[in-house]
């Protein structure tokens, strides 16, 4: 998995960078207005899919389901009345739970829950995208506007990067939903039933604190015959491990360990095709996890201009999956960084704010896709906005405003 996920992230941002090296000298034109023409070439990253697409014109056919799906009693007891009903709708149902169920709602880590472990962020998420129209992009495709800008020798070469790079961004974001969390899923389901059995057999205080043994711990777990068998941690031990991770958070372990390292070599003394990928890498480098340096106001926070649009909406921050049920629809949400998972909560959004990430980050690639405002790198947007509180998102000028 992690050798599938450098081969195909390297392949989506080295043709993404090479076009934004050679437009950016053809044209003059920021990386964030070059950006704009990738948008509606990654469906995947607006949460689009034929099984929600199936499942939307399913419930709009059926009455007696959409009363089951505006339930709020139990949202786990109303899904599973989803997808056992008969006909077309358990069926689009099914599908659609198949596809989206396992998947880790927050990086790759299997201490994160799956999509189906919070039935209502599902139910809202569904109820959200039945009442609201799919999600296509807005505007007009600049590129013939652009192309203009390019000197004539030069387009026809322009023309091919720009193929080049639309046909390569949505990997990024396929090999996230079909490789990175639905495998982690997949795999903190099968620890979670390791876990329910050890701890019938008293070798866990709770099933969850399965996943905080390594692979090895987990197999000697599994082969023990007393909690005292060699290589097997304690359950005192695993809980121990669980209460410190639950005290943590790795967003707040620095950007990096060590010296500064130096800067890259000079591009000049390479061969001519070196120069062109290290230029190339760099540039999708720095728009992946650059953050703005812009100075901030008391009442305005400032960062990259990542999707185009104003919004005004309250705020929700969320620092965790196990928050996303917090989330009602039309708010802005604001986070560190957002994950391929996020895909699934995309119909409540209005807008998106993170602390982190650049102009190819997951947050920014989304907010484009789906044609929602989005104000990426604000370096401190979650620490400083407070929940509840009304903002205006301005994507296009990439400042978020606090409202009165």
């Amino acid at each position: 998995m992690l050798a599938q996920h450098m081969r195909y992230t390297a392949a989506a941002i080295v043709s993404i960078g090479d076009f934004l090296a050679h437009a950016a000298a053809w044209t003059g034109l920021p990386a964030a207005e070059l950006l704009g023409l990738m948008r509606g070439t990654s469906p995947v990253s607006a949460g689009a899919s034929q099984e929600l697409a199936e499942l939307i014109a399913a419930l709009q056919q059926d009455p007696p389901a959409r009363d089951i799906l505006m339930t709020t009693d139990d949202p786990g007891a109303a899904l599973s009345a989803l997808r056992t009903r008969a006909g077309r709708t358990g069926r689009a149902m099914g599908a659609y739970l198949d596809l989206v169920g396992y998947r880790l709602l927050d990086g790759f880590d299997i201490t994160n829950p799956c999509a189906l472990e919070l039935p209502d962020v599902l139910l809202r998420a569904i109820r959200a995208a039945l009442t609201t129209d799919a999600a296509t992009p807005g505007g007009s495709d600049r590129s013939a506007e652009v192309r203009a800008w390019v000197p004539e020798a030069q387009r026809d070469a322009f023309d091919e990067l720009l193929a080049e790079a639309r046909l390569m961004y949505p990997i990024r974001d396929e090999r996230g939903v079909f490789s990175d969390i639905w495998a982690s899923g997949l795999m903190r389901r099968a620890a979670l039933a390791a876990g329910r059995r050890l701890a019938e057999r008293g070798l866990l205080h709770d099933p969850l604190h399965i996943v905080d043994a390594g692979f090895t711990e987990m197999l000697a777990l599994l082969g023990a015959a007393t909690p005292s068998a060699d290589g097997a941690p304690s359950a005192d031990e695993l809980a121990e491990r669980a209460a410190y991770r639950g005290a943590h958070d790795a967003h707040e372990a620095p950007p990096s360990l060590g010296p500064t390292p130096p800067p890259p070599p000079d591009p000049s003394s390479l061969p001519p095709a070196a120069a062109r990928m290290m230029q190339a890498s760099g540039l999708a480098l720095q728009a992946l996890f650059g953050s703005s340096e812009a100075k901030h106001e008391q009442q305005m926070l400032r960062g990259l201009a990542a999707s185009p649009g104003v919004y005004e909406g309250p705020v929700r921050r969320v620092s965790h999956p196990s928050e996303f049920d917090r989330i009602q629809k039309g708010d802005v949400l604001v986070t560190q960084s957002t994950t391929e998972a996020f895909n699934i909560l995309l119909p409540l959004l209005g807008g998106i704010v993170t602390d982190r990430g650049g102009l190819l980050s997951h947050s920014a690639i989304v907010a484009r896709e789906y044609g929602i405002p989005g104000v990426v790198g604000t370096r401190e947007a979650s620490r400083r906005l407070i929940d509840g509180q009304r903002v205006r998102v301005d994507g296009t000028a990439g400042e978020v405003t606090v409202l009165p």
